[in-house]
């Protein structure tokens, strides 16, 4: 059995394609009230072709072709809204200022843009459900804690997933387990195909050999946590023993991976580096304007094996390092008129390219703490130390998808932060980057996240 239907992400963007494809020609058929001709067609499809291209793009950076759930299916219709928005810019941009492409008349390509608009909506919001099975295996969830019933509501909540689950034993309330109640008569009364169970649960382990003989039974178990990661793309950390990480955690060198994003960080970082140094007198007369202390701020951060790296920004406080300790020790330290507008454009983040080319950070990976923020995580959270392991970055999952507290501590949002981090960690790949890189550049555009 598999978790997801693996095939949605491409049958999404066939489906796009498809959409976008079929609005020109009923716009072609609506200019003229008549079949357009294939020269016709050939005409246009060059020009309209790469749009395509571009709007896929704009698709996949607002997220369009992630996995749809609750949360993801309950903010489409905005999704939708606003990346159609910006492929009609994008195509008006296109079409007016690369003459060769240009569409005469010009209404032409407004009756498309509207008319592409109520295609891919229709398509997004009610024609994929012709392609999600209505025949859902039964499964029985087996676990404990607030993951568990994530879980679970998730998946009975979303009809986009190949099963749900009949039942669920909560192993923290089961005084005594009794297996054939419990587990083994609704296998056999409901027709129960799966069970997805948390094998590394302490109260889980002890009744394991009760499972053994559903296997000539032809169930299929599915390990939780695994399925908790395949939905979510986070890693949950109630499930999580020392023998998870030897299993999943592996720091020996990816070379081709390594090279790869190296050359790409340097490539990035220069360029982007050179770029914004336009910005630096501008933030330097603010900074003066306002109070005339120092332009930058020089802030120790724990990075890769534990390292202390010296992390450079523009200042946003009114004092330029407090060592993150912003409430502690009589410390008054606030953020400045400009510094808010610096930290809402984020371009307090600009000098840390140089970081970048220095290799103290990277483009891409979880973001570096303050020494004295780590040391309380460290106690409180078990294995926040396995984030140090890779080199931190400006931009990283974590921020693309998960809490993360404001220029404070909170162990209950780093705790979420953390299993978007060792999710990283486990899976990170040139692919991965880039698409944390892409959404990041959507981030940065909407302003959302920090």
């Amino acid at each position: 059995m598999t978790i997801l239907n693996k095939r949605e992400a491409l049958v999404l963007f066939l489906g796009d394609i498809i959409a976008f494809s079929l609005a020109l020609w009923v716009t072609l058929f609506v200019r003229s009230w008549a079949f357009p001709s294939l020269i016709l067609l050939k005409s246009f499809l060059l020009p309209f072709s790469i749009l395509f291209i571009v709007w896929v793009l704009v698709f996949f950076i607002a997220g369009l072709y992630e996995k749809h759930t609750s949360v993801l299916r309950s903010r489409i219709t905005g999704i939708i809204l606003n990346a159609h928005i910006t492929n009609m810019v994008v195509a008006f941009l296109f079409f007016y200022f690369v003459p060769i492409f240009g569409i005469a008349p010009k209404t032409t390509l407004i009756i498309y843009l509207i008319i592409s608009f109520g295609f891919i909506f229709y398509w997004r919001l009610y024609g994929i459900n012709f392609f999600i099975s209505k025949n859902r295996e039964k499964a029985i969830l087996v676990g404990a804690g607030h993951e568990m019933k994530e879980l679970y509501e998730e998946v009975n909540n979303n009809n986009r997933y190949n099963f749900y689950f009949s039942s669920f034993v909560n192993v923290d309330n089961l005084e005594p387990f009794d297996f054939e109640k419990d587990v083994a008569l609704k296998v056999m009364e409901e027709g129960i195909e799966t069970i997805v169970i948390d094998v590394r649960h302490k109260k889980v382990e002890p009744i394991l050999a009760s499972f053994y003989n559903l296997i000539f039974s032809r169930v299929n178990f599915l390990e939780m946590g695994k399925v908790y990661e395949d939905i979510f793309d986070r890693i949950p950390l109630s499930t999580l023993k020392d023998g998870w990480f030897i299993e999943n955690i592996s720091i020996s060198p990816k070379f081709v991976y390594d090279i790869l994003k190296r050359i790409m960080d340097i490539i990035v970082a220069v360029i982007l580096g050179i770029i914004s140094l336009v910005i630096y007198p501008f933030v330097y007369v603010g900074l003066k304007i306002e109070d005339g202390k120092e332009l930058f701020s020089i802030q120790d951060r724990v990075g890769e094996n534990n390292k202390i790296v010296k992390i450079l920004k523009f200042r946003t406080m009114a004092f330029a390092n407090d060592g993150g300790k912003w409430k502690e020790e009589g410390i008054k330290n606030t953020v400045t008129k400009f510094g808010v507008f610096l930290r809402k454009t984020r371009i307090d983040e600009l000098p840390q390219l140089w970081n970048v080319i220095r290799g103290d950070i990277s483009l891409i990976g979880p973001r570096p703490e303050f020494f004295n923020a780590v040391e309380k995580y460290n106690e409180e959270i078990p294995y926040y130390n396995v984030r140090h392991l890779i080199k931190p970055g400006l931009s990283g999952w974590a921020q693309i998808y998960g809490e993360h507290p404001h220029h404070e501590e909170n162990v209950s949002m780093t705790k979420n932060k953390l299993s978007y981090d060792l999710y990283y960690v486990k899976n990170r790949s040139f692919l991965l980057d880039l698409k944390i890189a892409l959404r990041t550049v959507a981030q940065l555009l909407s302003q959302k996240g920090r």
